[in-house]
């Protein structure tokens, strides 16, 4: 994309209202509205351009962004800190073993305390269900809190970079891929998308992609197929967030009785597993109560009741049965490949060897999403900032 088609694209988001987005948080998709989405797919198509053309978009001289995580993390870790570099933000990661938080500091004062001088609060909390979605929320009321006091200069953004009810910015990647798989926003409308559980030689990973994925794909009226094995339900206000959007955007929402019924016909296919959410209740309260003994025998029931599902696998054979035989596969990764990152698990080799080059563009999105968010939260008139950076054309690289 060259720089007139870059300017084009940066007026097209002059249409949109992101106002509500300035100075606020980016904690769930479906609290956004459509223009709002919209104006972050825009905005990362248009930065990765820039980055593409050699301009810079840094728009902090300074700056800090403190990120978070109390899970582990690949993609989304370095994702964050690509994109508050591109943005010319530095991160400091919050380890909170070598802070006093391990002395019992409150939320409110250890987010005050990092924020003096920090633009972004990137959060990954997604072990205990029912408690990371809020302890974000309590992280922006303190920040909130403290700018309104004058303890802060400005009001920090809070990113989900992952909670126990949505993977924000990895299904906005995701749903980014199939924008340009598709050939836009408006193409997605009637297509077909298998969200399946699969089997898993692991235990206890979070609901969030699956209810990320159906609480947005919902959005943008495509037909989304849910199949789970008995008793790996989901959040039930999850379900009834997707149920209500494609009522209301032209879609449809169907929960499948099998893995092949949700292939079938299927556009898309993302077979993931995770754990059932009576589990995820009692590992939380397992694990708020320090009991590793009870844990392990948790674990140790949940692998036996996988092994009744070993069958759940996103083979050649189901693959066929989607639509003309080439759906196009997507997975969060890692995925568990059987045969090679283990014995049996939830996607076949070759069927992974086959669509792993667009696994890769698909994570690769990730980094100028969250810009992306990280842009629309501090500035009123993204339009006018973005065509000041092209026309400025300062080089990224000399």
């Amino acid at each position: 994309m060259d720089n007139t088609k870059i300017i084009e694209q940066i007026k097209s988001l002059e249409s949109l209202n992101t106002a509500d987005m300035v100075s606020n948080d980016f904690l769930l998709t479906w609290e956004k509205s459509e223009d709002e989405l919209k104006a972050v797919f825009q905005i990362a198509q248009i930065l990765r351009a820039m980055r593409d053309n050699n301009i810079s978009s840094k728009v902090f001289d300074s700056g800090l962004a403190v990120s978070l995580f109390r899970d582990n993390s690949t993609r989304t870790r370095f994702s964050f800190s690509s994109a508050c570099n591109l943005l010319g933000l530095t991160v400091q990661d919050l380890d909170e073993g070598k802070s006093q938080i391990a002395h019992g500091e409150t939320a409110r004062e250890t987010a005050n305390m990092v924020s003096f001088l920090a633009d972004v609060i990137g959060i990954r909390d997604d072990m205990y269900l029912g408690a990371g979605n809020a302890y974000m929320k309590e992280v922006a009321e303190s920040v909130q809190a403290g700018f309104d006091e004058n303890v802060l200069p400005q009001r920090p953004t809070l990113v989900n970079l992952q909670c126990d009810i949505d993977h924000p910015t990895q299904t906005m990647s995701d749903a980014l891929h199939l924008i340009n798989t598709f050939g836009g926003m408006e193409n997605l409308k009637g297509k077909k998308i298998a969200m399946t559980w699969a089997y898993s030689p692991s235990y206890g990973k979070p609901l969030s992609v699956p209810q990320g994925v159906i609480g947005l794909m919902t959005r943008f009226g495509m037909d989304v197929s849910f199949a789970y094995p008995e008793g790996y339900n989901v959040m039930d206000e999850v379900v009834d967030v997707a149920k209500k959007n494609a009522a209301e955007n032209g879609g449809s929402f169907e929960i499948a009785d099998s893995m092949a019924d949700a292939f079938e016909g299927a556009d898309i296919v993302y077979p993931k597993s995770w754990a059932p959410y009576a589990v995820m209740e009692q590992r939380t309260e397992l694990l708020r109560a320090g009991d590793d003994a009870g844990l392990k025998d948790l674990e140790a029931k949940c692998l036996e009741n996988n092994k009744r599902f070993v069958s759940w696998e996103c083979t050649r054979d189901l693959m066929n049965r989607t639509k003309d035989g080439k759906a196009l596969y997507m997975h969060c990764l890692p995925a568990d490949i059987t045969g090679v990152s283990c014995e049996e698990g939830e996607v076949a080799a070759d069927v992974f060897e086959q669509y792993r080059v667009p696994q890769y563009i698909q994570a690769g999105y990730k980094p100028y999403v969250i810009a992306a968010m990280i842009f629309l939260s501090k500035f009123d008139n993204p339009s006018q900032t973005l065509t000041q950076l092209v026309e400025r054309a300062a080089k990224r690289k000399f």
